[in-house]
């Protein structure tokens, strides 16, 4: 059975309609109730209702006697790691990360700083289900401990990354929860750091939270008008970046994973590099050209963590700018991961465009169907064997998170989103013709499935 209240990112939901302050103190019961009490760690992002829900879930730690250490507002990567600095035995982050600003969640660590997976969530959820709390006598009850600790992530930047040149940086938090240690660690680094959107806000009023082409136009406009090396841009809060090349231009994010990881591969003698089902097949071109080798797993960037483990992965990432470095921790990290292009490019001695250059291009189409969270799962089995028989030539066939179909001239995908009421589609061919042809007979498809189980249910 998969979880009702978390999906591929923890709880996320509009809030005081589905997430709600009693359900965040049930929450902070049963998280307590499972790690035995112990110490917790809790941050959260700039978004209005964060404090709100930081309160209620420290209630319910407190209330099953865990000894609470709020953090304050942190980019989630930073939280994932001191939790582990700190030897909690779990953290709890309040973000919902890229969604917009009427939404939050929270999302659970383990004290390794991976996000807690399927199971674990599943050990929440039957907690509460079950009322199975346990509540600590009024002696019993947990302490607060408020302390500032981002030094000691700050730290872990500066002794294991050193820039070799001063570069022109601008910088795009995007109101949210970076807005204040990305710059500073920037400039610490020795980069001459302009900034917009840079001011903590939780109506997000210079971009939305998430940091794509269309949402960064202003800071392509920057980086021109400043003549920067880059512009680099984060998500609410700050486990996702994007980046701008010299000339203002936006980089496409599966290219730049695939260029990126290519790199890794030249440099740790062909590791193995992780990256999701719907990542573009450019990353196997370039990272097998490099002697590496690709593994590719769920959506979610705890299954990408999980696989990294399993694998001894050096490396891994999804195509939205979420990388993972283990030899920091287990969290996608928008703040190192752009200082590490950084340094590759150092390293290459090229521009960001001329890094990008070898990488291939694909016309990759995405589409959104909504679909009921109650029949999203089932849409996709029975699309399954649909898809099947429109594409009986298909190649292969893998089935670790939704379906995807490996075709003569491309690719296909369809999976149930893990936090929205949607069922998510991906299509990436040799040419856009034949990317929209694909596309089209899929949406067909799905759609027909779609109509029948709302008219049968």
């Amino acid at each position: 059975m998969k979880p009702k209240l978390f999906g591929t990112s923890g709880v996320r939901a509009v809030v005081n309609k589905e997430l709600t302050p009693s359900l965040a103190v049930q929450i902070g019961l049963a998280l307590a109730t499972k790690t035995h009490s112990g110490k917790i760690t809790i941050a959260y992002d700039a978004r209005t209702s964060s404090s709100m829900l930081e309160n209620a879930v420290t209630a319910g730690l407190l209330a099953a006697s865990a000894s609470v250490h709020k953090l304050g507002m942190l980019p989630t990567p930073v939280l994932a790691y001191l939790t582990k600095k700190l030897r909690a035995k779990a953290g709890v982050m309040v973000t919902a990360s890229h969604n917009p600003p009427q939404y939050n969640g929270i999302k659970i660590f383990h004290k390794d700083s991976m996000a807690y997976g399927e199971k674990s969530q599943m050990e929440i959820e039957r907690i509460i289900w079950k009322k199975a709390y346990k509540n600590a006598q009024w002696h019993e009850m947990g302490r607060i401990f408020e302390a500032n600790e981002a030094h000691y992530y700050v730290n872990l930047i500066m002794s294991s990354i050193r820039l070799e040149r001063e570069w022109r940086v601008v910088l795009d938090p995007g109101n949210g929860a970076t807005s204040l240690i990305a710059p500073k660690i920037f400039r610490k680094l020795g980069c001459q750091v302009y900034t917009i959107n840079a001011q903590p806000d939780g109506f997000f009023p210079g971009r939305k939270p998430e940091p794509d082409e269309h949402s960064l136009k202003n800071l392509c406009n920057v980086v021109r008008g400043v003549k920067a090396d880059v512009g680099i841009a984060f998500d609410g809060d700050g486990d996702r970046m994007a980046i701008v090349d010299e000339r203002g231009e936006f980089i496409d994010f599966d290219r730049l994973l695939a260029t990126y990881a290519a790199f890794y591969a030249r440099k740790h003698n062909s590791p193995v590099v992780v990256t999701h089902v719907a990542t573009s097949m450019c990353i196997e071109r370039m990272v097998e050209a490099s002697g590496g080798k690709v593994i590719r797993t769920c959506v979610g960037d705890v299954n990408i963590a999980s696989a990294m483990k399993k694998f001894g992965a050096v490396f891994g990432g999804e195509p939205c700018g979420a990388w993972i470095h283990p030899q920091y921790h287990y969290c996608p990290d928008g703040i190192i991961s752009s200082i590490l292009v950084l340094k590759a490019l150092e390293e290459e001695r090229k521009t960001l465009s001329e890094f990008l250059s070898e990488a291939p291009r694909f016309p990759l189409l995405k589409r959104k169907m909504e679909c009921p969270n109650s029949v999203k799962y089932l849409v996709v089995d029975k699309a399954a064997e649909a898809l099947l028989e429109a594409f009986p030539k298909a190649e292969e066939v893998l089935r670790v998170d939704g379906v995807r179909l490996t075709l003569d001239k491309g690719w296909l995908l369809v999976r149930a989103s893990g936090t929205e009421p949607l069922i998510r589609v991906t299509v990436e061919a040799n040419s856009l013709k034949e990317t929209k042809q694909i596309m089209r007979k899929v949406v067909h498809t799905v759609r027909s499935i779609v109509r029948k189980e709302l008219e049968t249910g």
